[in-house]
């Protein structure tokens, strides 16, 4: 239990459909950013939240960390990769191994297989953070459980800037939560009448109802990439490519 993907069973927390005016937030904040890199991010704006979907430029994003607790652990590489509903630019992606200002514990390497020796020569984030925020600029993400690329990005700026990143994202997680998280019968009835198990919502059980192949797990590319082809599979199998993308966003 000591790497990020291991909370990817768990239902996102955050704001509610469309409650964020995204646009709007990020006009506030490219007035408001100290950095230079954060107020350009902020300044390229975002579409209009009843885009649709299939017209709104995405980024497929995942990190690989230290632990799961972003106020102690740091991350350690970053995947990503410009798609849209349409097709996903693999070729243009980008994968960083990065050098976290925390240890990294034994049982960390285990499960994502990046050692010491791997990040000796890796850069710090803030060495690759302008071309970062530039591939981000402009895009909606798209992630498996917000908590993690959220929380861990937000807290390595705040380390390193003195100040945090917000961004909108489409959590293909949370998609699936919204059809197999459903509110169960009332407890006097779960008394007497035997419940189904769960429905795993994690990456690769979700691929797997998609019929979509099973990848690399814990690798920040591979995963990024995961998420990408999922959001695709989700689209064409529940929603209309026409549904603004607010009804998907948090």
């Amino acid at each position: 239990m000591l790497h990020a993907g291991h909370l990817r069973d768990r239902q996102p927390t955050g704001a509610a459909i469309g409650e964020v005016d995204w646009p709007a937030r990020f006009h506030a904040l490219a007035q408001s950013a100290r950095d230079p890199r954060l107020r350009s991010y902020y300044a390229a704006g975002l579409p209009d939240g009843k885009t649709p979907v299939q017209d709104v430029p995405l980024l497929a994003l995942d990190v690989e960390t230290t632990g799961l607790n972003p106020a102690t652990d740091g991350m350690v590489s970053i995947g990503m990769l410009p798609m849209s509903l349409a097709r996903i630019a693999a070729s243009q992606g980008r994968h960083w191994l990065l050098k976290p200002r925390v240890p990294l514990r034994d049982d960390a390497v285990t499960l994502h297989g990046i050692t010491h020796q791997r990040l000796r020569e890796a850069p710090d984030l803030d060495e690759v953070l302008a071309e970062l925020l530039s591939q981000m600029a402009g895009r909606v993400m798209v992630v498996h459980c917000r908590d993690i690329e959220r929380q861990f990005l937000a807290q390595a700026l705040r380390r390193r800037l003195g100040e945090g990143i917000e961004f909108p994202v489409i959590d293909t997680m949370e998609l699936e939560a919204r059809l197999h998280r459903r509110p169960g019968p009332p407890w006097w009835q779960r008394l007497w009448r035997p419940q189904p198990a769960p429905v795993s919502i994690r990456l690769a059980a979700s691929r797997a109802r998609y019929g979509l192949p099973r990848y690399r797990l814990h690798h920040a590319f591979s995963d990024a990439l995961a998420s990408a082809e999922l959001l695709q599979a989700q689209v064409a199998d529940r929603f209309d490519p026409q549904v603004p993308v607010a009804h998907l966003w948090c």
